[in-house]
Parts: structure tokens; C-alpha cells; sequence
């Protein structure tokens, strides 16, 4: 076979097997078939998603650092928004490493356990991010709806088990799909057809009847989604009769502020799924969805400190106290 050929059998779907008897083979490796592009512009997307990696990181990583050195943040506002940081660059660190190796070297495989490790945590952050954000309006729910008693509703006690909640719940989510996935036989020589080892893509290549797993995906996609969703506005609807109770204009304004930020996330990351799964269809599907999910787990990451940082004047204002200082020593 010459290596033309053999790189041609690798991109149509790359798999090794391993013997096991009977003329069954349980598949140890897959490969990534990512986005269908000439090698030119899968350059330019490599310099891109780098460039965005990067961002994200760094962006992610300053909310932390401004929230852990400047005391007038160690509030429960802040708080949950430092979880929010570790997800979004958590989702970035599972996906895009990955998707940067198989852009330079399109037939490296990727191992069975590796695939469905990056699967689990993949859901798992989706999960926690999802939970997350009906944590973090809850909280301004109370801070402008009861804000006599927002000190002592929202403890530290409340938050740090909240917090607990919510990761346990994401990681538990994360493990019913992980249960249904495992006993699957995987035998047929195809290529997970997305940039990164996606639960749905996945089942594809099961050779075994998945209908159990697809009934559980959309289960868990809409309990995460409409419940949560549902939460949210239920909370901020009101929040919205507490600020128009208000009558000075600068406590509206005030009270606008502090929900405006989260509110920015909240359409992001529910807009991005909501035209995933109930969107219209046309064209193809599968490789919409491929780059919905790309805008969902790096640049949704990017730009929430953007949106924190640049609506929020507490963020702003803790930035410049941080730069003084240094300036100062």
C-alpha cells in the first residue's frame, strides 16, 4: 500500500482493533476527523484557535487572580463567578489541545480511554456550567429582591455547599452517560466525525443498537437545559419587579448593572444550545453543530471575562487597584 493510499484509508476512519476472539475486535484507538478543509486554511484555523486559547486562558485566569488578591471581591457574587473561570478553562483545556494536534497531524489517533475521558469531563463542565448559572442568578435574585437579608442568606456556608452541589451533580450527570457508554462494542474501521470526541458522534460508531444512550442524551440535555433555563427566568423576571419598584434612577441603574454581566453569559451559553438542539435545520446539520459547539467550549470562555470585565465596574475598579499597587512596590 503506498503511503498516499494508506493516508486516505486513515482519513476516511481511522481505527485499530484488537483481536479478541470470535471475529470480534474492540477498537483501542480512534481518529478525530475534525473540520473538512483544504491544509491552507486548517493553518490559518491552527493560528486562530491558538490565538483564542491563549485569550482564554489568560482572560480566565486574571478574573481568578483579581478575585483571590483583592479582599473587596471575597463576595458570594465572586465567588461563584471564580467557578465560572475553572469551568470555562477547564472546557477549553479538554477541547482545544486536541483540536490543535489534529489540525497539524490530521491521522494521529487519539486512545479509547483518552476519547472517552475527554467525553466525560466535556459533559461534566457542560453540567456544572449549567447549574452554575442558576447558582449565580439565585444570588442576585436575593441581592436585589432581599437585599436587607442577602448577608445572611447567601452565607459562606450556603455558598460553599452550593458550590460542592453543583460540581457533585455535574460530575454524577456526567457518569450516567459514561455507564451507558462503556458497554457499548465499538468494531467498525470509522473516525469520530467532529474536532473532539462528542457523546452523539461517538454512539455513531457503536455496533450495537444506542437507543437507550440517544433517549438519555436528550433526557439529560433537557433537564439541564429547560430546568435550569426555566430557573433563570423565573428569577429575573423577579428581579425585573423589584428594579422597576425602584424609584430613584440611580438605584435602577445600580441594580441594572449587577445583573447585566451575568445576563450576557446567560444568553450566550443558552443561545448557543438552544439553536444546537432546537435550531432550524438546513444544509448540514452535523457540521453545524460542529461549529456551534466550537463557539460553545472556546469562545464562550473568551469572552465571559471580557463581559465581566468590561460591564462590571467592580471588576474594572479592582483591575486598577491591582495595577497601582504593583506600580507602588
Amino acid at each position: 500500500m503506498t503511503p498516499s493510499s494508506s493516508r486516505v484509508s486513515l482519513l476516511q476512519g481511522y481505527i485499530i482493533c484488537r483481536d479478541i476472539g470470535d471475529n470480534v475486535t474492540s477498537v483501542t484507538e480512534f481518529l478525530l476527523l475534525g473540520f473538512p478543509l483544504c491544509p491552507r486554511v486548517q493553518m490559518l484555523l491552527f493560528g486562530l484557535l491558538c490565538l483564542f486559547y491563549v485569550f482564554t486562558l489568560l482572560g480566565n485566569g486574571a478574573i481568578l487572580g483579581l478575585i483571590s488578591l483583592d479582599p473587596r471581591l471575597h463576595t458570594p457574587m465572586y465567588f461563584f463567578l471564580s467557578h465560572l473561570a475553572i469551568v470555562d478553562m477547564s472546557y477549553a483545556c479538554n477541547t482545544v489541545p486536541r483540536m490543535l494536534m489534529n489540525l497539524l497531524s490530521p491521522t494521529t489517533p487519539i486512545s479509547f480511554a483518552g476519547c472517552i475521558t475527554q467525553t466525560f469531563l466535556f459533559l461534566t463542565f457542560a453540567h456544572t456550567e449549567c447549574l452554575l448559572l442558576v447558582v449565580m442568578s439565585y444570588d442576585r435574585y436575593v441581592a436585589i429582591c432581599h437585599p436587607l437579608q442577602y448577608s445572611t442568606i447567601m452565607s459562606w456556608r450556603l455558598c460553599i455547599t452550593l458550590a460542592v452541589t453543583f460540581w457533585i451533580l455535574g460530575v454524577f450527570l456526567a457518569l450516567v452517560h459514561l455507564v451507558l457508554l462503556l458497554p457499548l462494542p465499538f468494531c467498525g474501521p470509522q473516525g469520530v466525525n467532529h474536532f473532539f470526541c462528542e457523546i452523539i458522534a461517538i454512539l455513531e460508531l457503536a455496533c450495537a443498537d444506542t437507543h437507550i444512550n440517544e433517549i438519555m442524551v436528550l433526557a439529560g440535555a433537557v433537564s439541564v437545559l429547560v430546568g435550569p433555563f426555566s430557573s433563570i427566568v423565573i428569577s429575573y423576571i423577579h428581579i425585573l419587579c423589584a428594579i422597576l419598584r425602584i424609584q430613584s434612577g440611580e438605584g435602577c441603574r445600580k441594580a441594572f448593572s449587577t445583573c447585566s454581566s451575568h445576563l450576557c453569559v446567560v444568553g450566550l451559553f443558552y443561545g448557543t444550545a438552544i439553536i444546537m438542539y432546537v435550531g432550524p435545520r438546513y444544509g448540514n446539520p452535523k457540521e453545524q453543530k460542529k461549529y456551534l459547539l466550537l463557539f460553545h467550549s472556546l469562545f464562550n470562555p473568551m469572552l465571559n471575562p471580557l463581559i465581566y470585565s468590561l460591564r462590571n465596574k467592580e471588576v474594572k475598579n479592582a483591575l486598577k487597584r491591582v495595577l497601582r499597587r504593583d506600580r507602588a512596590s
